[in-house]
């Protein structure tokens, strides 16, 4: 893909930053972000299969999915905090599977001249090891395989 996903792991630091260019506006991503249907269909690769439990994205609402590969099963959760439409969510993010760690995800969403757009993440987590746990779970090429097909996504629903 022409839009890399970038991710910074600061030595030493709790967190990680990530960019990812879009070639549509904020409006759309972040609006993929919000709308569990459409969630659903991006988030993660291709191999996992997403079910919406629980998808309330208003300031005070909760989300869960439940990912599956085979029979096995990956439960995520969290509440969003704050979200200005087309501009910022913050919300948790915690696997089921690391009870107890949750990150605070910090998404601002910016538009692009010519109609593209930027998304910039930060994601602040309880402790190193549990930032390098979540890292060395596969979480970096998840992300980048999810955005990669959420740019499609947006890309068949112009056509």
């Amino acid at each position: 893909m022409t839009n890399a996903l970038e991710v910074t792991l600061p030595d030493g630091a709790p967190f990680i930053d990530y960019t990812r260019e879009f070639d549509y506006p904020a409006a759309r991503v972040f609006g993929a972000h919000v709308d569990p249907d459409t969630y659903a269909e991006w988030i993660g690769p291709d191999r996992l299969d997403t079910r919406i439990d629980v998808f309330d994205a208003v300031p005070g609402g909760s989300y869960r999915f439940v990912q599956t590969e085979g029979t096995e099963e990956y439960a995520f959760r969290g509440v969003f905090h704050s979200i200005r439409p087309a501009e910022f969510i913050l919300q948790t993010f915690e696997y089921e599977g690391f009870p107890d760690q949750a990150s605070l995800d910090f998404l601002r969403f910016e538009d692009l001249p010519d109609g593209r757009s930027r998304l910039v993440g930060h994601s602040v987590y309880p402790s190193l090891e549990t930032r390098d746990s979540f890292v060395s779970s596969g979480m970096e090429s998840g992300m980048a395989a999810g955005y990669d097909k959420l740019e499609q996504l947006l890309a068949f629903a112009t056509a």
